[in-house]
């Protein structure tokens, strides 16, 4: 199983493509397909028929997966994208900021 930079729930930048510059919360990690869904961003058209009665069909908008090596890891402290270092506070790995040093 592949390891990546981001988790569910962490802040990201978008680093290319047509979404660059747009920030958002990380909703879902694919690690085989190495792949992120981000909310907000690169939103797609899903045109869906009703399945049961009572149920309206039409165009929905929905986000759609990018690659993990598009984003990078904002820091909530310093506000910046960054990289991450990682230490050991006590017997506990945890991810650091590279900039100003604090725990993500």
């Amino acid at each position: 199983m592949n390891t990546l930079h981001v988790k569910k729930g962490d802040t990201v930048i978008v680093l290319s493509g047509k979404e660059k510059g747009k920030q958002g919360k990380v909703l879902r990690v694919d690690p085989t397909a190495q792949t992120v869904v981000i909310e907000g961003v690169n939103l797609v058209s899903k045109h869906q028929k009703p399945r049961k009665q009572g149920e309206t069909g039409g165009i929905i908008k929905k986000e759609n997966a990018l690659r993990v090596c598009k984003v990078m890891r904002v820091c909530p402290k310093c506000d910046k994208p960054t990289r991450q270092a990682s230490k050991f506070v006590g017997d506990k790995k945890v991810r650091v900021c590279k900039h100003c040093g604090a725990e993500i």
